[in-house]
């Protein structure tokens, strides 16, 4: 009598034990470059290759948005599945509890008082440069230019899109994915210096360093996206919300 062997299982995958910093450093420059480029063909295709990033249509500012995060999402796809578990849950954090909604008020407060009093010192030293009008210029101007139905799409964009890609990227591969590496408060510090160097926005960065430390802690606290996601979507929406009622 034949005795057929067991069917082959095939191995679980390992745990996920972080990313290297080249790793890290190469696929975040490979889809800015790549989201950059695409966002600029956009630009450029609709008519405002000459236009001040400030003046452009909101639907232009939508579509260049949507084509920088789109490679920076694909980069996450492929490092997942070659390096990582395959899962965005275990790799990236994209998990959420109810327990995060606490997030929104933290969000709320970090808009409210927290980037006031960290940007304050800054514009008593510095005030020309440091001035409410500099701090608030880029989200006073997308939001200038936003009339009608047209205010929906942006508060999409800066409300949803932006923090759930942002989030993904800065806290959930970079800050947990190289925590195992570098260690947790060294990630944190990286991944907040980061994401507050990339908005190239200099009278911004004293408030969005301190905002990103609190992201960063939400992320670190809880090993997961969800309270910093909604601390960020809050933010956003308390601030887009102070442009457009003041």
């Amino acid at each position: 009598m034949t005795v057929w062997p067991p069917p082959a299982v095939p191995p679980a995958r390992p745990a996920q034990r972080g990313f290297s910093v080249p790793l890290v450093v190469g696929t975040w420059l490979a889809g800015w470059l790549a989201g950059n480029v695409i966002g600029a063909v956009v630009v450029i295709a609709a008519g405002h290759g000459d236009t001040d990033p400030l003046e452009m249509p909101t639907w232009v500012v939508s579509a260049s948005a949507a084509a920088l995060w789109i490679p920076a999402l694909v980069a996450l796809v492929l490092v997942s599945r070659a390096r990582g578990t395959g899962s965005w849950a275990r790799d990236f954090g994209l998990r959420a509890r109810w327990i995060d909604l606490l997030g929104l008020p933290i969000g709320v407060a970090s808009q409210l008082v927290l980037v006031p009093l960290v940007t304050l010192p800054f514009t008593r030293l510095f005030p020309d440069s440091f001035s409410a009008e500099r701090v608030e210029e880029r989200a006073r101007g997308l939001a200038d230019m936003a009339s009608g139905p047209w205010i929906v799409l942006l508060a999409l964009v800066v409300v949803v899109g932006a923090p759930v890609v942002e989030e993904l990227v800065y806290r959930g591969f970079i800050q947990l994915g190289l925590a195992p590496r570098i260690g947790a408060a060294a990630s944190l510090l990286v991944a907040a210096a980061w994401f507050t160097l990339v908005h190239l926005s200099p009278p911004e960065f004293p408030g969005l360093f301190a905002f990103s430390l609190v992201l960063g802690l939400c992320a670190a606290r809880t090993g997961r996206l969800g309270m910093a996601v909604a601390a960020h979507v809050a933010f956003n929406a308390t601030g887009l919300l102070l442009v457009v009622l003041l």
